[in-house]
């Protein structure tokens, strides 16, 4: 069961980070050097139909492992495993909350003058998900 987790999580963390590297690396750079707004929007609209559900497995199936796997005890961060579930969280958290104001706030009065408000947003959710991919891979190697 332990190994079908771990394909899961990593389906959904491909799916997550390397949706964001690309929305980074290729989309973001043409959006903002065209002040293209529909490009951006495009692609998010595209994207959130797996992006959403991978980001929800991935809490899923990372929870799953930590409490029955890795005994994590998420009041008591002695350990290098249980720190890097707990940063992880803290990632996540920043993730949800840079998304809320992306959702209720950036796109509402996003405009091709502040399209680079979006891209820091953009930039922040794919550093903090290649962070994330980073604590995973450190995890299953015992810890940061």
């Amino acid at each position: 069961m332990f190994k079908w987790l771990i394909i899961i999580h990593v389906i959904g963390a491909t799916i997550w980070v390397g949706g964001h590297l690309l929305l980074a690396l290729r989309y973001l750079p043409e959006a903002l050097h065209d002040k293209n707004l529909e490009l951006i929007k495009a692609f998010e609209k595209k994207f959130e139909i797996i992006g959403f559900p991978a980001l929800i497995i991935q809490v899923i199936t990372g929870v799953w492992m930590a409490i029955t796997f890795y005994q994590v005890n998420f009041i008591d961060y002695s350990s290098a495993i249980a720190q890097a579930v707990g940063t992880k969280l803290i990632l996540l958290l920043a993730t949800i909350l840079l998304a809320i104001n992306v959702r209720f706030f950036v796109f509402p009065k996003l405009t091709p003058k502040n399209l680079w408000w979006l891209g820091l947003h953009i930039i922040a959710v794919t550093l903090i998900g290649i962070c994330m991919l980073y604590l995973g891979v450190s995890i299953r190697f015992g810890g940061v």
